[in-house]
């Protein structure tokens, strides 16, 4: 599936929960006076969907690749962060809470390692690049695509109706 805004990028929305839950996590009583922390945890945690944002709109994998790193970075960042706090006394209480967005984080980086290895995979060089020439080249290859499956469809039900 090709996405057209990164709003639908399923990597996207964890990460926009990620934040969210960070800035739930931040507004306790437990950060306050620890301004520096809150800060730091809120900033990489709202960094990890603004750089994939970014990258997705730059138009090119090389662009898309850098930035979606740097997310990664960012997720990694949060993850160390919520790791701190776990061994934190003052945040015994939160405990549970420190769980689950660690866990976001980590869903965050295992999504944005596959889709960098796709892209690392990919001919495309991204958005920018993609001319009409290549729109009916892609266009065509969809169509013999869906033109083989159709076959394969009518080869099985013809071998299902001989038996």
């Amino acid at each position: 599936m090709r996405y057209k805004r990164f709003e639908e990028l399923p990597v996207w929305n964890t990460a926009i929960e990620l934040a969210i839950g960070v800035y739930m996590l931040t507004s306790k009583p437990e950060f306050d006076k620890r301004y520096s922390l809150k800060d730091q945890l809120e900033r990489a945690a709202v960094s990890v969907s603004n750089n994939i944002a970014e990258g997705f709109e730059r138009g090119t994998n090389n662009e898309l690749l850098a930035f979606l790193y740097i997310s990664r970075g960012s997720a990694g960042e949060s993850r160390s962060i919520l790791c701190l706090l776990d061994r934190l006394h003052w945040f015994a209480k939160l405990h549970p809470d420190i769980a689950l967005l660690r866990a976001k984080a980590e869903s965050c980086s295992r999504q944005l390692r596959a889709w960098v290895g796709s892209l690392q995979d990919s001919d495309l060089k991204g958005e920018r690049y993609v001319n009409v020439k290549v729109r009916r080249d892609d266009r065509k290859t969809r169509e013999r695509e869906e033109f083989l499956k159709e076959l394969e469809e009518i080869r099985n039900k013809s071998a299902i109706s001989v038996k």
